[in-house]
């Protein structure tokens, strides 16, 4: 069974990840999960914070000569910021003057009644969207175990404020990469840029979209014969557990609701010897399962709770009305968030392939998949044709 874990505090020493259940031999490219790390901490918008810590994955377990050893590994990102922060953060020693007026929109209020914390930065700590740095880290990983089976993600962003990129079927990489808000058209980089600018200088922040392909999936990823194995619940819980995601859909989404049937789906036809659809409408799962198309995710993304202008709230120690909190963040995290969301994509897929493909071992994994790919081929193929 695969399965991660993450721990940490925002201004804790360190956050931490395992992975549990990859295969071994799978060589592993410290660099690249780095790039990641860096992607996440980029893009037009973000605060102070990204300018003192400065990421970097080591690993702990699980590893031998660069390879996986079929073992869980164990990672560490520390954070730069915890010097400054030692004395409120030390885990067995840290102490200050509690924090007790609540962020609207944040887990402090819940978190506090949930589990009873006077100090509201017992909750506000581990809430931070600093964790998803372990996420990226540990989605990182999984996109070279899916990379060895030709399975590929992507991400950008879709729209910031009002302004809006629709997302499409394919989009260019070194576009995105070239883009300070990680969007793809440079006419809309600029705009959401200046729209950004505005909610900065208003002391306000601004939410926005973003999209997740996935590439290279074959068809037979995820299952109907269960609610909880269906790939759309998956990708769409995965997404959903991203601190500012509010709303998920998958290909054409909400808009079919307004649509007539003959409008909504996807056509069957023969191109040569091969079956093609006439459309990607469903994003690549009809009935919980991968049809062999890109699948095309897209997460939608709030303005974060945390204002220069504060909101109105209450001084739960005091009993009285009194401004929301102010700690030191972002005004828009949506280019952040894409990476987060491609990452939570990655660590949400690889379950689901190990549960068809199986393996000890990342040259086992690869066999079966190769197996199954010619079987699948097979099926139709007294009439020469392919799937």
């Amino acid at each position: 069974m695969f399965r991660y874990l993450t721990a940490g505090e925002s201004h804790g020493p360190a956050l931490v990840g395992i992975l549990d259940g990859l295969p071994a031999h799978l060589p592993i490219d410290v660099a690249a999960i780095n790039i990641s790390l860096r992607e996440r901490q980029g893009g037009y918008g973000r605060g102070k914070r990204m300018q003192i810590e400065s990421d970097e994955v080591e690993f702990l377990a699980g590893l031998r000569g660069s390879r996986t050893l079929g073992s869980p590994i164990a990672v560490i990102i520390r954070n730069r910021d915890f010097a400054n922060n030692r004395a409120l953060m030390d885990p067995l020693t840290g102490s200050g003057a509690p924090l007790g007026t609540p962020r609207p929109g944040h887990a402090d209020y819940a978190g506090a009644l949930k589990y009873r914390q006077v100090d509201l930065r017992n909750v506000l700590e581990r809430a931070s969207a600093r964790e998803t740095a372990m996420r990226v880290a540990l989605g990182a990983i999984c996109a070279q175990f899916l990379g060895a089976l030709g399975i590929r993600t992507s991400s950008y962003v879709t729209s910031i404020g009002e302004v809006e990129f629709p997302p499409a079927e394919a989009v260019d990489a070194s576009a995105i990469a070239a883009s300070s808000v990680r969007c793809p058209d440079r006419s809309a980089s600029h705009a959401m840029e200046g729209a950004i600018d505005r909610a900065s200088a208003a002391g306000d922040t601004l939410g926005g979209s973003f999209a997740v392909h996935v590439d290279g999936l074959p068809v037979g990823i995820g299952s109907n014969r269960q609610p909880d194995t269906r790939l759309d619940g998956i990708l769409a819980g995965a997404l959903m557990g991203i601190q500012t995601v509010k709303a998920v859909e998958v290909g054409a989404g909400t808009s079919v609701s307004s649509r007539a049937g003959s409008q909504s789906h996807d056509t069957f036809s023969y191109k040569g010897q091969v079956v093609a659809r006439g459309s990607n409408r469903a994003g690549g799962i009809e009935g919980g399962i991968s049809n062999g198309q890109s699948i095309i995710l897209r997460a939608f993304v709030k303005p974060i709770p945390t204002l220069r202008k504060p909101l109105q709230s209450v001084n739960l120690h005091e009993g009285e009305a009194a401004p929301a909190a102010v700690i030191r963040s972002d005004v828009c995290v949506v280019p952040a968030a894409s990476i987060v969301g491609e990452a939570m994509v990655r660590l949400a897929i690889v379950g689901p392939v190990l549960e068809k493909y199986g393996g000890d071992s990342v040259e086992e994994t690869v066999e079966n998949f190769q197996r199954s790919a010619l079987a699948a081929n097979a099926l139709f193929s007294a009439h020469g044709k392919e799937v």
